[in-house]
């Protein structure tokens, strides 16, 4: 299984050579043979703007996601905003 859950791009702005644009993916697999199929576990690709297939996927156990959720709640407050949910 492979559900596809988000992708956007970040803020960056185009015109940076020194920091290219990203695009950033989030999905839902149980097909990593490395993780043990059958085990759920959500997928970050993060790679260059235009550069597809040249990224890098992290395959996140459900801890390691909710790791991943409470660091980015925290940097949002860091810098005065609202996690959300």
């Amino acid at each position: 299984m492979r559900r596809s859950i988000l992708d956007a791009t970040d803020d960056h702005p185009v015109d940076d050579d020194e920091r290219p644009p990203a695009s950033w993916a989030v999905a839902v697999i149980d097909d990593c043979d490395g993780c043990g199929m059958g085990e759920p576990r959500v997928a970050l690709t993060l790679e260059e703007l235009g550069r597809a297939g040249t990224g890098v996927v992290a395959h996140l156990a459900p801890d390691t996601a909710r790791r991943l959720r409470e660091a980015l709640a925290l940097a949002l407050r860091e810098v005065g905003e609202d996690p959300g949910r």
